[in-house]
């Protein structure tokens, strides 16, 4: 039996698969797998890579914070930040940290330092996840279901 996985931000629901085998979720308490059946957890998400798993396909997301609803037939991924491992925007990525690293090195007050810091950890995730993705052979769900989006 499959699981039906939905990830959705603020503005809108970025992904939809009805038919997955596995979640790994970046849970605030450690990396999280869920299979089928899974007893039903709610719990926070930090920082990391969602990757969903259906067949030999594999989806990845950025996440940046959140909330994931898991049942035993269905997860649901609030996630406060998220975009998909394949519309990262290396150029962004770069432009990001260079600001980023810029306002931290001037010495701007807590507030401004702490959405720098933000800001890096946040291009740092981005970079790592886009060159993990980008090197691996790994097939895309939705090339493999291009039909439903």
């Amino acid at each position: 039996m499959p699981i039906h996985v939905e990830v959705v931000t603020q503005e809108k629901k970025i992904f939809d698969e009805p038919n997955a085998d596995m979640v790994i979720i970046p849970a605030t308490e450690g990396i999280m797998a869920v299979l089928p059946h899974h007893a039903p957890v709610l719990t926070t998400m930090g920082f990391g890579e969602l990757i969903i798993r259906k067949g030999n396909a594999e989806e990845s997301f950025a996440i940046y914070g959140g909330v994931v609803d898991v049942r035993p037939d269905k997860v649901v991924v609030l996630a406060d930040v998220a975009e998909s491992a394949y519309d990262i925007s290396v150029e962004a990525i770069e432009a990001a940290r260079t600001s980023a690293e810029k306002l931290m090195k001037e010495g701007v007050g807590p507030e401004m330092n702490r959405e720098a810091a933000l800001s890096l950890r946040r291009a740092e995730l981005a970079t790592r996840i886009q060159r993990k993705v980008r090197a691996s052979p790994v097939i895309r769900i939705v090339e493999e279901d291009d039909n439903r989006k």
